[in-house]
């Protein structure tokens, strides 16, 4: 992991203008991950995308932390299924 791929999490409040606990509870939820190096916290710039698409539902549409966590789980459900739906169509491919 390079340390350009981190972005420190205190940026990413400032940018957004959203609060240390918003992030905090996302990485407690297990949305984000959050990396410890040397006393500053950083997230991936990989969770960037889910961290931003969290961060509009919250404040656009007012859904609150289960909410968000319930959201992300299907979320990640509907890519592994689409992932084994390719799979299965590349399967049933070789034998047609």
């Amino acid at each position: 992991m390079r340390k350009e791929d981190l972005i420190p999490a205190e940026e990413i409040c400032v940018r957004y203008k959203v609060g240390r606990q918003f992030v905090s509870s996302l990485y407690e939820s297990g949305i984000i991950e959050i990396i410890t190096i040397e006393e500053t916290e950083y997230v991936h710039c990989d969770h960037l995308a889910n961290f931003e698409k969290m961060m509009r539902l919250h404040h656009d549409l007012e859904i609150n932390l289960e909410g968000l966590e319930a959201i992300n789980h299907l979320l990640q459900q509907i890519k592994q299924l689409q992932k084994d739906n390719r799979r299965l169509k590349n399967r049933l491919g070789l034998y047609e």
